[in-house]
């Protein structure tokens, strides 16, 4: 059955672009013809699908560092980053209007 696993996912039914009802017709097909026993399908099916969900988080997590990698080599700031230089400029726009009260007008 491993053997049917590996062909069923060369020959293009990894779930992390297919359906499931694409995967458990694609399974019916091998069963009608006589390359997969019916008891066997359900299993087929759910190792098909809980493949492609692996491979789906796999494929997040890599596109994710790709990011991460890519914001960090053009050095652009993390949101934590620009919510501390929020929060600074708020302490000095607070500071500077107190000053501006306590000052005398010039003119």
């Amino acid at each position: 059955m491993s053997d049917l696993f590996k062909r069923a996912l060369s020959l293009g039914l990894g779930a992390t672009v297919v359906s499931k009802e694409k995967v458990e017709k694609a399974v019916n097909d091998l069963v009608k013809r006589g390359e997969l026993a019916p008891s066997e399908s359900r299993a087929l099916v759910d190792r098909l699908m809980d493949r492609g969900a692996e491979e789906q988080n796999q494929m997040k997590d890599w596109v994710r560092g790709q990011i991460q990698k890519a914001l960090t080599e053009l050095d652009i700031p993390t949101k934590e980053t620009v919510e501390q230089l929020q929060q600074r400029i708020t302490v000095l726009e607070k500071r500077l209007a107190e000053q501006e009260q306590q000052q005398p007008p010039l003119l």
